[in-house]
């Protein structure tokens, strides 16, 4: 069931293309599933069902737009400072070490979790069903590739990174850690470099979603894609040294 090496180097092509078949949704017309509308308008009148306005509704589901994208902006940009952008975009599985500093410490994929609420963000924009297969897909997908990484660094690091495992949930954040912390360098400025898409989410509803205009909105989320590329592009192609602790769970 895990992902393989194929689906691991081309797993940024294959989120982006399953986010733009979600926006397509091509089977609402065959299905007969209704008008076109988004998840923003749904929700919307969704919540007027229980006693609120349709217009206070909305502003509802734009606040949790905004917040599902700033979770995800901090989770990828705090994850890929800890990590560095060698480890976090390189096409083939690394393992330097066990990575158990920053978010680390409280949950092992804070990338994915910060990749799962940005595009529950994007999500509001897409039609319904749209939305619905984009979630189930990346929860499927995302599931298959963590447990390629498990399997992988598992074999290659052996009982530290086992420890880790047994310590630390794969996606719901510890509220207290038994990891102890580590002095890390973060980087912070290739981070953002790298994690363009994740900031121009959050910055295009911030700021865009009130002038409730889900196309206006989805052209500034393909800039934010356009200038996440032209970002990633710009690293050098040996990126700053990562720096992951290696060692085993301790109690505090």
């Amino acid at each position: 069931m895990k992902a393989t090496a194929l689906e691991f180097r081309f797993r940024l092509w294959i989120i982006v293309a399953v986010i733009a078949l979600g926006f397509w949704a091509p089977w609402i017309e065959p299905l007969a599933l209704g008008t076109r509308t988004t998840t923003w308008l749904w929700l919307g009148f969704q919540l007027s069902s229980l006693h609120i306005t349709q217009t206070s509704g909305i502003v509802l589901v734009t606040w949790l737009a905004i917040a599902l994208a700033a979770i995800g902006a901090w989770l990828r940009l705090w994850g890929t400072a800890t990590l560095g952008t060698g480890t976090v975009n390189h096409g083939q599985l690394q393992a330097p070490g066990v990575a158990a500093d920053g978010p680390y410490r409280y949950l092992r994929n804070p990338l994915y979790l910060g990749t799962t609420f940005m595009v529950a963000a994007i999500a509001v924009v897409m039609p319904p069903t749209g939305a619905l297969f984009t979630l189930l897909f990346l929860g499927i997908f995302q599931f298959r590739l963590i447990l390629a990484e498990e399997a992988f660094l598992s074999a290659r690091l052996g009982e530290p990174y086992i420890a880790y495992l047994r310590a630390v949930p794969r996606y719901l954040p510890l509220l207290r850690t038994p990891i102890a912390k580590t002095p890390a360098q973060l980087h912070w400025g290739s981070a953002i470099l790298s994690e363009l898409m994740a900031v121009g989410t959050l910055i295009s509803f911030a700021t865009l979603s009130w002038q409730f205009n889900s196309e206006l909105i989805q052209r500034a989320l393909m800039v934010s894609l356009g200038a996440s590329l032209i970002g990633r592009a710009m690293l050098p192609a040996k990126s700053e040294p990562d720096h992951l602790a290696t060692g085993s769970p301790q109690n505090r």
